[in-house]
Formats: C-alpha cells, structure tokens, sequence
C-alpha cells in the first residue's frame, strides 16, 4: 500500500492518541490493539467561481471553511472530514447566500477535491475523488490532472500539454470536465487552451518527480478585468511515495 504524503496524517494523530489511551483502560486485557483512529477523508476545497470573490463551504452544515477562500484560492492542502454521506454547500461568505448544494459519500482514507466554478447566478459544486493511493510511482515521472473552470465559452476549448516536445494531451474539454491523473516526465511541461475564438491562454510549468498537480484552467473568455481573465495555474497536491 502507498502512503500518500503526510497532510491528513498529522490532523489524525491527537485524536488516535485520545482514542488509544481510552482502550488501554477499558480492554486492558486484549492484545494486539493496532492502528485505532477515527475514520477519516481529505478534501481539498477552491473556489474557481470568476465573479465570487469570498466564498464559504459547510458539510452537512458545518463550517468546513474558517476563512473565506478568494477567487482562485484553495486550502492549501486536504484537511480532514468524517466520512459517510455529507451535505456539501458553497455560499457567499458575504451575504451566507447559497450558491450550490451537492451530496457526496467521503470515504476512509480517500482523497477529494471540491471546485466551486460558475458565474452569473450559475454555480455548481464539482467534487473529484484524487484517487491518489492509485498511483503508481515512476523514476523520473510526476503525475498531472487538469479541470476546465472557465464559462461561457461558447466553443469548447481545446486544451494541450506537452512534455519534453511530445503531446501528452490534446482534447477538447467542456466547461466543469475534470481529467484524470496522468504521467508526464519530470521537468516543463507546456499547457496551453484555446478555442479559436475568445480563449487563449498559455504557461510553461516546471513538475518535480513523484508529485501530483492540478492545472486551473480559470477565467472568463474576453474579459477587461486582467484579474479575471482567462489563465493557467496550478497547485501541488503532494508527494507519491512508495
């Protein structure tokens, strides 16, 4: 089995400690007692909604949030949630307006990706299983994903990625389409997206062997706004290990 970097980990270990102490007293007599924590998932939460510029998220109507997250701006990192089926709402942090509601079943040492995307009174919540623990490491290979958050585009974009002067992607990708995890070699890769029309967009980005990223295609077609027009970034969502 993979051990998937550290992050959910450390948020993991106060509460098994807890629940370790608790079954010394009361099963005192039993052997063998390993591995004692409370279920748990990751999420990883953004907020690629061009025309929200602070956005909050509860599950089953429980600040998953403290802050509100800025356009463009995520977590930082999987925090940890209580498995099961949970309610997932995105609202202005404003106002505490709903913009989307959406269930999803979190499942024990899984990873998930929350994207809150849209504009204009269309938002929807994208939830992705990272389905990390797939992963196979490879000498010199890092691992790409991609999610197509930019709106009203009225031709869908075709979105590219080459490594080392070879074609890795080129597919075209509608609005709210996530891909799956896929290996590039380690070092620039070149995305680009593109529609003919009011898309167009490109960055070269520098991928570190045996790490996973996301690639934010983001912004709206055509706009004035610099900050709010179409781009590519990125995130690290962390290190495979064996």
């Amino acid at each position: 089995m993979k051990r998937v970097f550290n992050s959910l980990r450390y948020v993991l270990y106060p509460a098994a400690g807890v629940l370790l102490l608790a079954l010394f007293f009361a099963a005192c007599k039993k052997d063998n007692i390993e591995n004692v924590r409370t279920p748990s998932a990751g999420l990883m939460a953004f907020n690629l909604a061009v025309d929200q510029t602070a956005v909050g998220v509860t599950l089953s109507g429980n600040n998953f949030t403290s802050a509100p997250l800025n356009y463009t701006s995520y977590t930082g990192g999987y925090l940890s949630v209580f498995t099961g089926d949970r309610e997932v709402k995105s609202y202005d942090f404003s106002s505490g307006k709903p913009l989307a509601v959406t269930n999803q079943v979190f499942k024990d040492s899984t990873y998930y990706s929350l994207f809150v995307v849209g504009t204009k009174g269309s938002y929807h919540n994208i939830i992705a299983n990272d389905s990390l623990k797939n992963l196979v490491v490879i000498p010199g290979q890092a691992f790409i994903r991609y999610i197509n958050a930019i709106p009203d585009s009225s031709i869908t974009p075709l979105v590219t990625i080459s490594s080392n002067g070879t074609s890795v992607i080129n597919r075209n990708t509608p609005f709210g389409n996530i891909s799956a995890f896929t290996k590039v070699s380690a070092g620039n890769i070149i995305v680009g997206v593109k529609n003919g029309d009011n898309i167009a967009a490109s960055r070269t980005i520098v991928v570190e062997e045996s790490k996973a990223y996301t690639i934010l295609l983001t912004g709206i077609p055509g706009a004035v706004d610099t900050t709010k027009a179409v781009q590519v970034k990125f995130i690290t969502n962390g290190t495979i290990t064996p």
